[in-house]
């Protein structure tokens, strides 16, 4: 960006771009905030399983679901405002579009960590069936719950980005006196 002075008013010139370095910044940042607390939420959640039971995820759906809600917008807003900061934007608008971009990032990072574990998974307990009703609505339940965290998380990222605009002090300007008049 180049500065330039048209009368009493100083004019910027050109357009930023977005800075990569400072989107991936952000993306890691989310990873590892959802990373350590979703550990949190195995530890609290699963601890009181019954794995004998006939279904015996029954009810924890509930809690998991909200815990990932939370944890989801907590983590975008911080890694929206992670990503604005260190672009530097000087505009809310710029922000958010940082923000933004981090999301959709992030999101594709968790998507393809998420089929690889699946592939894993599936592979792994290959000759073990289960009822096919309960399996489809904890999925269902796990779906909107999905979808929730995803749409909020994508406005916290958003408006994370969007308040990482620092703000600029003016600092008053002396005229300097002519030496030679």
């Amino acid at each position: 960006m180049a500065a330039a002075t048209y009368g009493n008013e100083n004019l910027t010139v050109g357009r930023r771009v977005v800075k990569w370095g400072a989107v991936w910044a952000g993306a890691f940042t989310f990873v590892a905030i959802e990373s350590v607390f979703g550990m949190l939420a195995v530890a609290i959640f699963v601890s009181p399983v019954n794995p004998v039971a006939v279904h015996p995820i029954t009810g924890l759906s509930v809690g998991a679901s909200i815990w990932a809600i939370v944890l989801t917008v907590i983590a975008m807003y911080v890694a929206g405002l992670i990503t604005g900061r260190l672009a530097d934007v000087s505009t809310r608008n710029e922000g958010a579009a940082h923000g933004q971009a981090m999301f959709g990032l992030s999101v594709l990072g968790v998507l393809i960590l998420t089929l690889l574990a699946g592939v894993g998974m599936t592979t792994a307990t290959a000759g073990v069936s289960s009822p096919v009703a309960h399996v489809v609505n904890t999925l269902a339940g796990i779906g909107w719950a999905t979808f929730i965290a995803l749409l909020l998380g994508w406005l916290g990222a958003i408006f994370g980005g969007s308040m990482a605009v620092r703000r600029k002090r003016e600092v008053a300007v002396q005229p300097i006196r002519n030496v030679a008049a």
